[in-house]
């Protein structure tokens, strides 16, 4: 197999095939789970409120990731505008609700992939990526024509439909999801995404048998895999033991977690009674119980509850 991945598609035509059938999904869309079915090619939106045009907040090298996704040189980061969720915490909320960001076509899109090739990246990772799939096939056939050889890292709340998923088999090489909850209830309450729970397990299988267990090069640089974020919030609203079991049980307790605490009361949560704090280091230990519980030991851990972007090796 060619790395990345996508190049043997793109040599193929397969890629460009595959392009064009996301695009027509839009016709009635169903690229994420909400299936809002709204002809956005013809100008309508539904829960992520976007048309046929990427929406673009910025294109940079990000040095925070987890070490296996920014490594040395850093991840070549696009955040997309716009979300198919509705988190009420969300910190980008500017972006995943308001939109903020430039409208781009594939060609525009394309130049920034090659931009980001060029800075020394290693690899592009698309973050809040899932509602705008078709536009990211469509500028990923054009950059591949232009050199683009970067792996394709796919960051997202892990909330995506299978036929989606299907399209991106090949093509993605370290999916990078979240498991947020594992009630519905809170989901929906909190996130506004319907059978959350169900969607997620499905997303996370079939990112695990596409792409398997997170391979590293000599580096420590990842090639290739899946690593799972899990968010810890207060008054465990996240359900954080339950996921972690279910990642163990059906997945192997070798699948990477990065488990995170850096949940703050952004945006609507200042006013929401139970999600207006920050975490509490006993909120957090209790998370920590449970990867030893599960013999979780492949992931990693943010050691300092006050530091941000202290991520270090289990």
């Amino acid at each position: 197999m060619l790395y990345p991945s996508y190049l043997e598609l793109y040599e193929t035509g397969e890629l460009a095939v595959r392009a064009d059938t996301a695009w027509e999904i839009l016709r009635s869309c169903t690229i994420c789970p909400q299936n809002c079915r709204c002809n956005r090619i013809a100008g309508k939106t539904g829960v992520c409120h976007s048309k046929t045009e990427a929406i673009v907040a910025s294109w940079n090298v990000h040095r925070r990731e987890e070490p296996p996704i920014s490594g040395t040189r850093g991840a070549g980061t696009i955040f997309f505008g716009y979300c198919q969720a509705r988190c009420t915490y969300c910190q980008n909320f500017s972006l995943s609700q308001g939109g903020l960001g430039h409208r781009v076509g594939p060609e525009r899109l394309a130049d920034m992939m090659l931009y980001l090739q060029k800075k020394h990246c290693h690899n592009l990772d698309l973050v809040t990526p899932t509602h705008f799939v078709p536009q990211i096939l469509k500028a990923l056939v054009i950059a591949c024509g232009k050199g683009l050889r970067l792996p394709l890292v796919y960051n997202c709340a892990g909330y995506e439909n299978l036929e989606t998923l299907k399209l991106l088999d090949g093509v993605v090489d370290i999916y990078l999801p979240d498991a947020k909850y594992s009630d519905n209830k809170n989901a929906l309450r909190t996130s506004k995404m319907p059978h959350y729970v169900e969607s997620n397990q499905l997303t996370l299988r079939e990112m695990y048998r596409q792409v398997g267990p997170l391979q590293l090069d000599d580096e420590g640089i990842a090639r290739r895999g899946l690593l799972i974020r899990h968010l810890v919030m207060p008054e465990d609203i996240s359900g954080t033991r339950e996921v972690l079991r279910w990642i163990a049980e059906e997945l192997g307790p070798d699948t990477p977690v990065s488990l995170m605490d850096q949940y703050f009361p952004a945006w609507k949560a200042v006013n929401d009674p139970i999600l207006n704090r920050r975490l509490t280091w006993q909120e957090y230990r209790t998370a920590l119980d449970a990867l030893d519980e599960f013999n979780m030991t492949a992931g990693y851990v943010q050691e300092d509850l006050m530091e941000l972007d202290t991520t270090s090796s289990i």
